[in-house]
């Protein structure tokens, strides 16, 4: 790509990420208003005539690592595994 492709690329991923951004707003704010709703009612699934709605408590157990690195740093490091990624920015 040429730089004035380039620009225009990134030109045109800001304009679409400002806009997802926008969307993704305006559905958390019917999100809320929706679990809001059930809070109000005291309820934690309510069902439609197309849908059923949930906002309950799920209770997950995990590992706390940096508890678990602190008190045995040696069984930590044993069962310590590396991960690689690779990180795309925009400045």
């Amino acid at each position: 790509m040429t730089e004035r492709m380039i620009e225009n690329r990134v030109n045109k991923l800001r304009e679409l990420e400002a806009r997802q951004k926008e969307i993704e707003a305006a559905a958390e704010a019917i999100r809320a208003e929706l679990k809001a709703d059930l809070e109000a009612k005291g309820v934690d699934e309510i069902k439609t005539k197309n849908f059923i709605l949930r906002w309950k408590e799920i209770i997950s157990n995990r590992l706390d690592s940096k508890a678990l690195k602190a008190a045995l740093p040696d069984v930590y490091g044993q069962f310590c595994k590396a991960s690689t990624s690779r990180r795309f920015s925009i400045a």
